[in-house]
C-alpha cells in the first residue's frame, strides 16, 4: 500500500515531478488562465453562469496534459486540496521564472 505524503512541502516537489512535461505544463498554464479569466469576467459583469466553465477549463486541460502527454494519473485524484493550491503555485511559479515552463531547470529558486 502506497504512503501518503504528510506534507505540503513534501507533496509540492512530487507535484512537480507529476508535471514534468512541458507541454503538461503548458496545458496547466493555459487552463489556469483560462479559469481566472472566466472568474475575473463572471465577477466583472455580474454573470455567475460563465463559473460553471471553470472546473471543465481547469480540469479538462490539465487532465489532457497528464493523460496524453504526461501519461499518469493526476494528483487531484488522490490530494484535491492540496493539488488545487499547487496548481496555482505552480502557475505563478512559472510566470516569475521561479521554476521553467520546460523541466530543465526544475529546481525552485
Amino acid at each position: 500500500m502506497e504512503e501518503r505524503i504528510q506534507s505540503y512541502e513534501e507533496f509540492y516537489k512530487f507535484y512537480l515531478k507529476q508535471h514534468s512535461n512541458t507541454v503538461c505544463r503548458f496545458l496547466h498554464v493555459l487552463g489556469t488562465t483560462i479559469v481566472l479569466a472566466l472568474t475575473l469576467t463572471a465577477i466583472y459583469h455580474g454573470e455567475p453562469k460563465l463559473l460553471i466553465l471553470v472546473p471543465l477549463a481547469g480540469y479538462g486541460f490539465a487532465w489532457v496534459g497528464h493523460f496524453f502527454f504526461e501519461q499518469n494519473q493526476p494528483a487531484t485524484f488522490k490530494y484535491p486540496l492540496w493539488s488545487l493550491k499547487s496548481d496555482f503555485k505552480m502557475y505563478f511559479d512559472i510566470l516569475s521564472g521561479k521554476i521553467a515552463l520546460n523541466n530543465s531547470k526544475d529546481h525552485l529558486v
